[in-house]
């Protein structure tokens, strides 16, 4: 049984039964183009699988590589840009104590991250804090060559072997990239890395329950193999309900349902604050997944109540093309009650013996009825508490939920070619051998 519902209840004043029922056909016609890989973009369908596909042995030879790395390091760098890092980190800060890193236990490994920008105070600041810890990590890549984190691999390699010396260095770094061609596949033969495999048939962003995601993960001491099994239920059940009634397919309709009503832009909600990098995920998922052809819902996101307090205002009263989409968590994981005061000088004593989640329950149900009342759909996927299980399930909830809105607006969610525009540029105007002309023609547009 799953965890996961979905509630389109309060979608229902904008959108009518009728407008909803004529995807009735659509969904299982979609369904049948992703199992049976018949639409665009359908070489990159492998993450459908990924779940069933896992062997107890693979899942023990990451989870022993990840013990090995726990053992010598305080510090564990991912290396890596876009999905490359974006899901173990929302794995990661999803299911760890919210002070982690000020919290110095026996054995733990603090996760942190480079190649997901080109800040130099940043890159200076992580050698910095290098210099005194022990450390290893993982360089992610499927080419070897994007500019961010090839650039932040060659600092850290330099680095490294400074540190420790090459023989133990190379027993330090783990390469996950391409199966036998590319920049980091060589680098990683000729160094002798240990390596793992990024599926050809699993692009980056569905690639969290690869090793790209469960590596990091396991490090950070999370246990892969309830996330994995989570996924794995969702999987299931996606197999077996191929129709209108699935709880993914009612979230893939109405947000299509909502599109066509001109609500162009979705905001992911949650009124838990270690879920901001699901978000974070959840946008590179959607946002390259379905923004081209000049189509697609643009994907934000909110943290609440914190940014009632900065963007309550703007989705209350703003332009009427929004709509939400929150992730509803039940029941919280710890318990505290607000006391009780003499004086109730803050006047706070009517809520005196009331758990702080009921308090935070109760204001996502009064945020939602008003926003629904100020012209902003809702839907609320409700999942019963967070843990590396529902997570899972949740993962493999946005991405098939993401295959099946992209190809009902007639997208090929598994590519990304505007994403290579800005690149092109940067290597002209960087002087890389190849892009002269382009360089030229660009230096003459910024003078």
């Amino acid at each position: 049984m799953i965890n996961i519902n979905t509630n389109t209840e309060h979608i229902k004043s904008f959108v009518t039964d009728v407008e909803l029922s004529v995807y009735k056909d659509k969904v299982a016609k979609t369904f049948k183009t992703i199992y049976e890989k018949t639409g665009a973009g359908n070489d990159f369908l492998g993450w459908t699988s990924l779940p069933s596909e896992m062997t107890t042995e693979f899942i023990r030879d990451i989870k022993n590589q990840a013990e090995t790395l726990r053992k010598k390091s305080e510090v564990f760098v991912v290396v890596g840009i876009g999905g490359s890092y974006l899901g173990a980190r929302a794995v990661i800060e999803s299911l760890s104590h919210s002070f982690s890193s000020l919290i110095n236990k026996d054995n733990d490994t603090h996760i942190v991250y480079a190649g997901h920008n080109m800040s130099e105070d940043y890159m200076v600041e992580l050698l910095e804090l290098l210099d005194k810890k022990e450390y290893s990590m993982a360089v992610i890549s499927k080419s070897g060559t994007t500019t961010e984190p090839a650039v932040a691999f060659r600092i850290l390699k330099n680095h490294i072997e400074k540190k420790y010396g090459k023989d133990e260095a190379r027993t330090r770094i783990v390469a996950i990239t391409d199966k036998e061609k590319g920049a980091l596949k060589t680098l990683a033969n000729t160094e002798g890395y240990k390596t793992y495999i990024v599926p050809d048939n699993v692009g980056g962003r569905y690639s969290v329950l690869t090793p790209v995601g469960l590596l990091p993960i396991a490090v950070a001491g999370i246990d892969i193999e309830e996330l994995v099994n989570g996924a794995l239920t969702i999987e299931n059940y996606c197999r077996e309900n191929q129709n209108a009634d699935n709880v993914v397919a009612q979230y893939a309709v109405a947000r299509q349902a909502l599109y066509h009503k001109v609500k162009t832009n979705e905001i992911l909600v949650s009124y838990e604050s270690r879920l901001q990098y699901i978000a974070e995920w959840w946008k590179q998922l959607y946002g390259e997944s379905e923004g081209k052809d000049g189509k697609g819902i643009f994907p934000a996101s909110d943290i609440f109540t914190t940014d009632l307090h900065s963007m309550g205002q703007y989705i209350q009263e703003g332009l009427r093309n929004l709509f939400e989409t929150i992730i509803s968590v039940e029941r919280p994981n710890k318990e505290i009650c607000i006391p009780l005061a003499d004086s109730d000088l803050d006047q706070l004593n009517y809520i005196a013996g009331k758990r702080l989640s009921e308090v935070n329950h109760t204001a996502e149900t009064a945020t939602m009825l008003a926003h629904v009342d100020g012209g902003v759909p809702n839907i609320i996927i409700q999942i019963p508490e967070i843990s590396a299980f529902t997570i899972g399930e949740l993962i493999y909830f946005f991405e098939m939920g993401c295959a099946l809105s992209g190809y009902m607006l007639e997208v090929n969610p598994f590519d990304q070619p505007g994403v290579e525009a800005y690149k092109k540029n940067m290597f002209a105007l960087l002087g890389k051998k190849g892009f002269e002309d382009r360089a030229d023609a660009l230096r003459k547009r910024i003078k």
